[in-house]
């Protein structure tokens, strides 16, 4: 079970300098955590979610553990028409999918390729703000 509360030290500005960002667990099912970070309101969210799958035998494979998580955070956009602002959700979701068996060596190369990719510039760059595959 993950801790009642988790700090973030984050590259905000991705200029080295880290801000710790502190989120604090709401809510626990089974398969959920639901945790609410700084500035978090109802009209304003800022929350993380963990979810987990177990998993289940199929045939000869002993199955697939699931697991992910999701960042959610509201900002105000300005709307279609450019008479006013919409409250807007901002939504980063990571998840992975492994077999029963595979090694801590194995998921940390996959959890190391998917942080490369996310701290290249160029490549989340051109895919988030520029649109481009």
């Amino acid at each position: 079970m993950q801790a009642n509360e988790i700090t973030i030290n984050s590259d905000v500005a991705n200029d080295g300098n880290l801000v710790a960002k502190l989120y604090r667990r709401t809510r626990y099912a089974n398969t959920q955590s639901l945790y609410q970070g700084p500035n978090h309101t109802v009209a304003s969210r800022n929350q993380l979610q963990f979810y987990v799958t177990d998993p289940k035998r199929s045939g000869e494979s002993r199955g697939i553990s699931k697991c992910s998580l999701k960042f959610t955070r509201d900002g105000q956009y300005d709307n279609a028409s450019g008479s006013g602002t919409l409250a807007l959700p901002k939504i980063g979701s990571i998840s992975f999918a492994v077999p029963v068996g595979a090694t801590a060596a194995e998921t940390l190369e996959l959890r190391q390729d998917m942080a490369a990719i996310l701290l290249d510039e160029t490549i989340m760059t051109s895919l988030m703000d520029e649109s481009e595959v």
